[in-house]
Parts: structure tokens; sequence; C-alpha cells
């Protein structure tokens, strides 16, 4: 697997995906959390010298659509590189991913990525009952409940965190550049964070990293979600190759709840 400098803005955010236990009966779950219209903007902060500036940003949106007949939410999350940043590494990145509505499964996962003239195409299909994935490349196995890189951070934000002690891991399984990833995060429990956006009542935990060109294997990423009945992702921050990041989220509309996690902003 490829991970360029910012293509950081979305494949950061995808390791934060996880699935409940590996039973079956965690296989769907319903959603409680987000709703038709949000939208939610990231913006990704980078230090080298010893100061953080903004390179760019990724913004979700969520809209509630019909797919083959059927109801599901159309997840899109679209990366790019501030313009005085692109003379550096431009990165202009859409991932797309169609999501059945009652059990947060995905049916079609979509990447379309240029990241420092590095171009990527692919486009998913999966069938569920039959554990398959037919890509652009071709057909392959996939485990139970698999989630693409979109899907699993609108699953991950319905999983109840109170059924979690301190140091518990949780499994997940993502299917990404024609390949079955089997990881897990590790949840670390609640306290209060302060970020670019405000401070915030927050539950925290690190996700195992896929070893890449940025990024080493190990749990060195460090997540937050707020905490409320939104579960939004607030904090990523992590070391990589050549300094560290920080992805803030700095804005938002539409959520299916009062913010409430929220204790000031900044």
């Amino acid at each position: 697997m490829r991970y360029t400098k910012f293509g950081i803005l979305l494949i950061s955010l995808c390791c934060l995906s996880f699935r409940t236990a590996s039973g079956d009966a965690q296989c769907g779950i319903r959603n409680t959390t987000f709703q038709d219209g949000e939208v939610v903007v990231m913006k990704v902060f980078y230090n080298a010298l010893g100061a953080y500036i903004g390179a760019g940003e990724a913004t979700f949106s969520t809209n509630l659509e019909r797919y083959n007949g059927k109801p599901v939410y159309h997840c899109v999350g679209d990366g790019k590189s501030y313009s005085f940043f692109d003379g550096f590494f431009k990165v202009r990145d859409r991932y797309e991913s169609y999501i059945d509505t009652a059990n947060l499964l995905p049916y079609k996962f979509i990447r379309n990525v240029d990241e420092g003239g590095y171009k990527k195409y692919n486009n998913v299909t999966f069938n569920q009952a039959s554990n398959t994935a037919t890509s652009t490349n071709g057909v392959f196995k996939v485990s139970d409940c698999i989630q693409d890189v979109v899907s699993s951070v609108y699953y991950a934000r319905n999983i109840n965190f109170d059924k979690y002690n301190p140091g518990d891991k949780i499994p997940f399984d993502m299917f990404l550049d024609d390949e079955v990833y089997h990881l897990y995060i590790r949840y670390m429990g609640k306290e209060k964070i302060k970020t670019r956006y405000g401070k915030f009542n927050a539950i925290k935990f690190k996700p195992l990293l896929i070893k890449g060109t940025i990024f080493e294997g190990g749990e060195k990423m460090t997540a937050w979600v707020g905490d409320d009945p939104n579960h939004l992702l607030i904090r990523v921050e992590s070391p990589i190759a050549v300094g560290s990041i920080k992805v803030d989220m700095m804005g938002y509309r539409n959520l299916r709840y009062p913010l409430t996690s929220l204790i000031s902003v900044r």
C-alpha cells in the first residue's frame, strides 16, 4: 500500500475504522449518531521544523440516496492540500461510500486520488452475503462485515464505548487497495482535550497502523472523538517519517444532536 505525505488527509482517518467484537451478532449496527445532510471539515496541520502549519483539509458529507433501489447513505470524503502547499505536494483526493442504512455495511466504494502526481482509481462493489469485493482489478475474497475507508468511519461512530475498559482491543477488518487488513484499536478511556477548535470531553484510542512509507507500524497514532451522542472525530495526531501531523475538526453543520462534548470554543 502506498502512503504519500498528504494522502493522510483521509488515510489517517480511515485508520480509526473498526468493528465491534468478532461475533456475528455485531455484524450490523443501527445508526444513532449521524443524519442526512451532515458535513464535517477536518484540517491537517504539519510540523517539520518545530511549528504546526495548515497544509490541507478534508471534508466529509453525508446524503440519503438510493442505490440499486435500496436506501443508502452516500458518504463522501474530499481531501486537498492548500494552494500555497501545492508546489511542495499537491493533493486532490476523493473517497466515496454507499452504505446500507439498516446495518451500516458498504455496498460500493470509490477511491479517486491524485497525490503528488501519483494517481489511482479503484471502484469496488461489495457482496456481503458472498464475502466478495469486485474492484477495478478483479474479484477478491473478504471477511465478514468488511468495511471500506469511508464507511468504517461512520460505522465506528456508532460503537458503544461504555462496553469497553481502558486497554481493551477492538478488532476491525478493512478492504483497501484490493487487500483485507485485520487491525484493531486500543481503547484508552476518556479525558478532556484542547484542539484548534476548542476544548472537549473526549473518548481516546490508539489504532494499530499499517506500516507504510509515512507511518511506522504499531500504536503510534492517537485519536479522540467527542463524548456525546454524535461521536464526532475531533482530533488525530501522529508522528510521520519526517515531522508529525495533527488533524483537527474545524467546522460542522447539520449534526444529529447538539455538540454537548464541546466545553468551550477556542
